[in-house]
């Protein structure tokens, strides 16, 4: 009788114990979708208005938040393979696909700068006019969208290498959005519309020395 209950006791335990294992990538993969589709429907809504307010600055952070958008869709996909059962040929699971996931996530960060610098660079010699307001109230959108982005991954950013790094990124996207938020009302203050590409380049420099980049190149 007592041996029944005691393994009455472990099934219901490991039952449960099963649930909570299943219960956090549950959550996490949710906010994994719900912040790819709001990046990537911002990103639509960037280059749609970089385009028709010749901002060189939403278009940059547009190929920034796409990049972001593509390292959202890694982190998960590595996320969910990090948790994958150890086999006899991989002793460890998965778990290196997060590492691997966070250095592609890079690299695809670097292209779009090394893209972002050059047309900056030659809006010097060729400078346009820009609607100052769409680059402000496109932007303050942007700071919405990625700061309920960031908080979707706040509570476990501690306990995974990608959702921390998911993190990361949303709470740098929110910045430079602020950062573009300025440089609209400098320009409309001013009328100084080489602003643009100097926040462009700006853009560049944060996504090189961000933190989430820094740590996956070293």
């Amino acid at each position: 009788m007592s041996e029944h209950k005691h393994g009455e006791h472990e099934e219901h335990s490991h039952s449960q114990s099963g649930h909570g294992h299943s219960h956090a990538p549950r959550n996490f993969g949710a906010a994994f979708a719900i912040g790819t589709a709001l990046n990537f429907g911002f990103v639509i809504l960037e280059v749609i208005f970089g385009i028709f307010a010749h901002s060189l600055a939403l278009v940059a952070d547009a190929g920034h938040n796409m990049g972001d958008v593509l390292g959202l869709v890694l982190a998960w996909v590595a996320s969910i393979l990090a948790r994958s059962a150890p086999t006899a040929r991989r002793t460890y699971g998965l778990r290196s696909s997060s590492m691997l996931a966070a250095l592609l996530n890079a690299i695809l960060l670097l292209v779009s700068v090394g893209a972002i610098a050059w047309e900056a660079i030659r809006r010097f010699g060729e400078p346009t006019n820009v609607a100052g307001r769409t680059v402000i109230w496109v932007s303050a959108i942007g700071i919405m969208i990625n700061t309920a982005t960031a908080l979707m991954f706040m509570s476990g950013r501690k306990g995974d290498l990608n959702i921390r790094g998911a993190f990361v990124h949303m709470v740098a996207d929110a910045a430079i959005s602020a950062g573009v938020v300025v440089a609209g009302f400098a320009i409309l203050v001013t009328g100084y519309h080489w602003i643009d590409p100097v926040v462009s380049l700006g853009i560049s420099a944060v996504i090189i020395w961000a933190p989430g980049t820094c740590c996956a190149i070293q």
